[in-house]
């Protein structure tokens, strides 16, 4: 393993990046949530990474060692708004390969988003994270990120039998 360098992700990283996306699907949501397609990173992943890439208002880093992508991490922006009047930098997606976590990459790509936030005048970071996802919650929090709301997903009730019936009859 040599030096990892993190850098602004270019055309040549991006099998690397769709890799580390890969993975990431795999882990997290591929464990945790059966609603999201195993598959996007596959069958929508080129074309979204290239338009990340072009989008000033996103962020797509490389972690690199040698010409090997180890690790990456997606951001953007968001622009005030009338609901919230502030500019919010959103850390979207962050992946290390296993060989290379508890090396300080991950904490690298942080910062290199810390220092992307600012220069654009971010008033605010946030990031979503699985609740059952203790390691990454812990990993944001050392790094200043706090909780602010909980999102809760659930099924729809059943349908009640006497519309189920009546839609049987037309």
């Amino acid at each position: 393993m040599g030096t990892v360098e993190i850098r602004l992700a270019a055309d040549r990283d991006e099998p690397g990046v769709l890799a580390a996306l890969a993975g990431l699907f795999s882990e997290d949501p591929g464990t945790r949530d059966p609603t999201v397609s195993q598959d996007w990173p596959r069958l929508q992943g080129p074309s979204a990474a290239a338009a990340w890439r072009a989008d000033g208002s996103r962020l797509v880093l490389a972690a690199a060692d040698g010409d090997t992508v180890v690790g990456m991490l997606t951001g953007y922006l968001t622009e005030p708004s009338d609901y919230r009047p502030v500019r919010v930098a959103v850390l979207h997606s962050l992946y290390v390969q296993p060989a290379h976590r508890d090396a300080g990459v991950g904490t690298r790509l942080v910062g290199a988003f810390r220092s992307w936030a600012r220069e654009r005048r971010a008033d605010r970071m946030s990031v979503t994270a699985y609740a059952a996802n203790a390691d990454a919650i812990r990993f944001y929090q050392r790094h200043g990120f706090t909780p602010r709301e909980l999102e809760l997903d659930g099924r729809p009730a059943a349908r009640p039998a006497v519309l189920a019936k009546q839609k049987r009859r037309t």
